[in-house]
């Protein structure tokens, strides 16, 4: 297990330093550089102004070191103004140049400054992921038990009117997009048009403090997409766990049939809906984007959607980075996970 796990990490860091060069480089086109000229200075500038803006801030550097000076493995660019004054990447305002450290990137902690939210970086990330965190508490503490309830009832009753109901219920859940379910929801049970007005059309009070009429319609519109895809995984791998020879064997010794589901077939069923539970993580991190600016709820998605609408690059890199790691941590977790639901499973 440990040398599966060095190996793992080096390849996780060898594709987290690719995924986001990708990033870097996409954010860093030259119309990018262009509107991020005229945003900090006007929208009127030549393209010599431009150019030469460009020039003084460091964007004019081959890509990988200003990659490399981003990530912090690379010391900062500096320069000498015309009145003698020095200036760099890594001096903050107000400070000496002698003083500010050689390296400032990503590894230092140094995420940059938002152009929108005019705040560090590092503070904003970690706020909005907080917001998101708990949509996404909640999303799964719904769709998770729900979804293998219907699952494994639906493989327990396999061909029966149960078993079609629950499966027509999970494939229309699943073919239903977000923003098609939030805005029927919306209009039901939040809008007067639907005359019930039950819950909140938004949930930017949520983030303040979270209430069942606040918080209940991104919850549901985010879990129902998730519901119907981990039941039908669950109900394939349930109806398929019950034709094993070890069932019938534990049927025939008289065992009852709710002790040969919860003893010997639940377990053995959940291992591929394991990894689907799991693929859901990084799935709600940029799900969220659709759902968190429809009900206006401030999070990782909303934040995500503000830096691209914005062309902040810095905050658009910073939530690159959040995302790209969230992928794989749940990657890892869930090959480890399949250890221990199933000691056969060897790792090699």
């Amino acid at each position: 297990m440990g040398s599966f796990l060095l190996r793992r990490s080096g390849v996780m860091l060898l594709t987290a330093l690719c995924l986001t060069f990708v990033v870097f480089f996409l954010t860093n086109l030259e119309p990018n550089l262009e509107k991020l000229t005229k945003s900090e200075g006007n929208m009127r500038m030549t393209d010599v102004q431009v150019q030469s803006w460009l020039e003084k801030n460091g964007y004019r550097q081959p890509l990988i070191k200003r990659y490399g000076e981003w990530l912090g493995v690379a010391p900062g660019w500096t320069r000498t103004d015309d009145d003698g004054k020095q200036t760099g990447r890594c001096v903050k305002p107000g400070t000496d140049a002698a003083e500010a450290p050689r390296f400032c990137g990503l590894l230092q902690g140094e995420w940059g400054q938002s152009l929108v939210f005019k705040e560090p970086i590092g503070g904003i990330v970690l706020e909005k992921l907080g917001h998101t965190g708990w949509l996404m508490f909640w999303v799964l503490v719904v769709m998770v038990p729900t979804a293998l309830v219907i699952g494994v009832v639906a493989g327990m009753r396999e061909g029966t009117k149960t078993d079609r109901a629950l499966s027509t219920f999970s494939v229309l859940t699943t073919s239903t997009p977000e923003y098609v379910s939030g805005i029927i929801f919306i209009v039901i049970f939040a809008s007067k048009l639907g005359g019930l007005r039950w819950f909140k059309g938004t949930a930017a009070t949520a983030m303040d403090q979270i209430t069942f009429e606040n918080f209940t319609l991104p919850v549901v519109t985010l879990a129902l997409y998730g519901v119907g895809y981990i039941a039908r995984m669950t109900r394939a791998s349930m109806a398929e766990v019950m034709t094993e020879q070890y069932i019938r064997t534990a049927r025939l010794k008289g065992m009852s049939f709710k002790a040969v589901v919860l003893k010997h077939a639940l377990r053995n069923a959940l291992i591929a809906p394991f990894t689907v539970i799991m693929l859901q993580i990084p799935w709600l991190l940029t799900g969220v984007v659709i759902v968190e600016t429809l009900f206006n709820y401030k999070g990782f998605g909303w934040t995500l959607v503000a830096a691209v609408g914005n062309n902040d690059i810095e905050l658009l890199l910073a939530c690159s980075v959040v995302a790209v790691m969230v992928v794989l941590v749940t990657q890892l977790i869930s090959d480890i996970g399949y250890v221990f639901l199933n000691p056969r499973i060897r790792v090699n």
